[in-house]
């Protein structure tokens, strides 16, 4: 098997075909990818590297490389050929997520070559609902406006914070972090119920495609938690996502029980596993 980089010419649908295998789990590079997918837009306009696992002319595995490592499912032929092309190489990002069974797989033959982890998270239930919510949704839950970016930042960087373990504001003071929350506000993509100018709870729809949407940054103000405020807004926030994709999805920690139970209600069941490690 080689790796290599993906390029203008290769087969669209050979790539399609790899994506379409698990269009939930591989919801990200299929969100990154779309705009070239779709003949819109130039492989070399899209952020990031995209490699492809080829043996033989056909297409084994793809894997998205910038800010995080997203590889697609694959073989353990596939994983020791990305292995010797990323151990030669320095680590550029902050993680590797995607399916737990690849994941952990590459960390364990990465790790001599690029250092200890600073967290592991090995099992991380990935969730998807393909109808409406099992329970009401919260009416005063609506899409964030532009205006109110300042308003939503400090309860995003808390959410980002309490979930990964450090915080987002990092070298840039919070530029980069602040510019992806403004893009969504701008997309109608972040929600929130905002009483008094006060966020009470807030989500966004991190990507969407026609095949899956996938929620993230869920989060509730502390002194209002147990009153039902997430099940509702995250039911409000599933109706949205689905007016443009078929299904919604998010993944959770395996020990956050509390967002477990308020996912399970909403109407969420387990589609697979993911894992991060985290750097």
């Amino acid at each position: 098997m080689i790796v290599r980089l993906l390029v203008e010419e290769d087969s669209r649908q050979s790539v399609r075909e790899i994506l379409e295998r698990d269009s939930i789990t591989n919801a990200f590079i299929t969100s990154r990818l779309h705009r070239w997918l779709d003949s819109s837009l130039a492989l070399s306009k899209l952020s990031g590297e995209y490699w492809v696992v080829e043996e033989g002319g056909s297409f084994e595995a793809l894997l998205y490389v910038g800010a995080n490592l997203v590889p697609t499912m694959c073989s353990d032929q596939a994983i020791d050929a990305l292995v010797g092309r990323l151990a030669q190489q320095v680590r550029r990002s902050s993680s590797i997520t995607g399916p737990a069974s690849v994941v952990l797989s590459l960390w364990e033959r990465l790790e001599p070559s690029w250092g200890s982890a600073r967290v592991i998270r090995s099992a991380q239930p990935l969730l998807v609902i393909d109808s409406a919510p099992l329970v009401e949704p919260d009416v005063d839950v609506r899409a964030v406006e532009p205006v109110e970016l300042s308003l939503i930042f400090p309860s995003a960087v808390e959410m980002f914070t309490q979930e990964v373990g450090t915080s987002p504001l990092g070298i840039d003071n919070g530029a980069s972090f602040r510019s992806r929350l403004a893009e969504l506000i701008l997309q109608g993509r972040a929600f929130a119920r905002i009483e008094n100018g006060e966020v009470l709870f807030k989500a966004e729809i991190g990507l969407s495609t026609l095949r899956a949407a996938q929620i993230q940054g869920v989060w509730t103000q502390p002194a209002r938690r147990g009153e039902g405020l997430a099940t509702s807004g995250m039911a409000t926030v599933v109706l949205e996502a689905l007016k443009s994709s078929d299904r919604v999805s998010l993944y959770v920690n395996d020990f956050n029980e509390s967002a477990l139970r308020v996912y399970e209600k909403v109407g969420f069941t387990r589609h697979g596993t993911l894992a991060s490690v985290l750097f």
